[in-house]
């Protein structure tokens, strides 16, 4: 027989039940067998070893030499391996330290509000959350999670959808009261606008007019390197800027902000996923859980659904 054929174990736990039962009929009932497939397993594995374990009588069962050491150290193994289970076992409970990667504006408006209600429901999770607009590398930064907005790059991680979010142009009413309210995309021309200055920034707004997509010039009197502080600038009446809604949209129920143009909105959706690693086997628990978590969440208490 060769050796990836044999299952060692169970040969150990068979032995040790015909020890421990006394005979071969008491372990073949306890172990559902049959008694002549337990002689059979214990007569081969003892071929196997080329010693003989137990010796046989009608009335009684009596280990050799040789079967009370193979006994013994199978008593060991099989108390290791019910060991090493329970310990798996308990990592099927979510603990230990989560390590989160956020980009700032989702971080501070939907990610960071959910970590006292995943807590709750996972006490033994410690949650380490970093926000940042730059794009990480989770093996380098020892992340087991990170929220991406936009399109991913080719990578060998693995990306759970959460949700879209579309853009949105706003200002504040006071910039709009001083300047006007643009009526068409054309009216931008006349107005103050707030870009972005990060390399893959396109430096052109898309819009919807007349069934086509027509993108016009966004040079603005302002660049900044992530939409938090484009939406920071806009409250301040520094201009119009055009960001995704989540960054946004507690300022304007607030009225804080004021979209604009809305019937020339382009539509555009930006996908926001968790990538993690995951082909290096079964994820920990605890990602799996916030996940899973965070999926849920979407569905039920994120504006408008999945789309943010």
């Amino acid at each position: 027989m060769a050796r990836q054929e044999i299952n060692r174990s169970g040969e150990m736990e068979v032995f040790a039940r015909v020890v421990e039962e006394g005979g071969f009929t008491s372990a073949a009932k306890a172990m559902s067998m049959t008694p002549s497939a337990v002689s059979k397993l214990v007569a081969r594995l003892e071929a196997r070893l080329g010693s003989r374990l137990v010796v046989r009588s009608t009335r009684k069962l009596q280990l050799t030499a040789e079967g009370l050491t193979f006994h013994e150290r199978s008593l060991r193994v099989l108390a290791d391996l019910d060991e090493a289970e329970r310990s798996v076992a308990a990592c099927a409970v979510p603990k230990g330290r989560l390590r989160i990667n956020s980009n700032v504006g989702f971080g501070i408006h939907y990610l960071l509000p959910l970590v006292p209600k995943f807590t709750a429901l996972h006490p033994q999770v410690l949650v380490d959350v970093t926000l940042t607009d730059q794009v990480i590398d989770l093996l380098d930064e020892r992340a087991e999670l990170a929220i991406r907005v936009g399109p991913l790059r080719p990578s060998q991680l693995v990306a759970k959808k959460l949700g879209d979010s579309r853009t949105v142009l706003v200002a504040s009413p006071d910039y709009l009261a001083r300047r006007g309210v643009p009526q068409h995309p054309d009216d931008l021309a006349a107005h103050d606008l707030i870009t972005f200055n990060f390399t893959r920034h396109c430096d052109e707004w898309p819009f919807q007019i007349a069934g086509e997509r027509v993108c016009y010039p966004a040079h603005g009197r302002a660049m900044v390197g992530d939409g938090e502080s484009a939406a920071q600038l806009t409250k301040a009446g520094q201009g119009i800027t055009r960001v995704g809604i989540f960054h946004v949209a507690a300022d304007i129920a607030a009225g804080r902000l004021v979209p604009v143009l809305e019937d020339f909105n382009s539509g555009d959706l930006e996908t926001i996923s968790a990538v993690y690693v995951g082909h290096a086997g079964p994820l920990p628990a605890r990602v799996r859980a916030f996940i899973d978590f965070l999926a849920a969440d979407a569905d039920v208490d994120w504006p408008m659904g999945r789309v943010v």
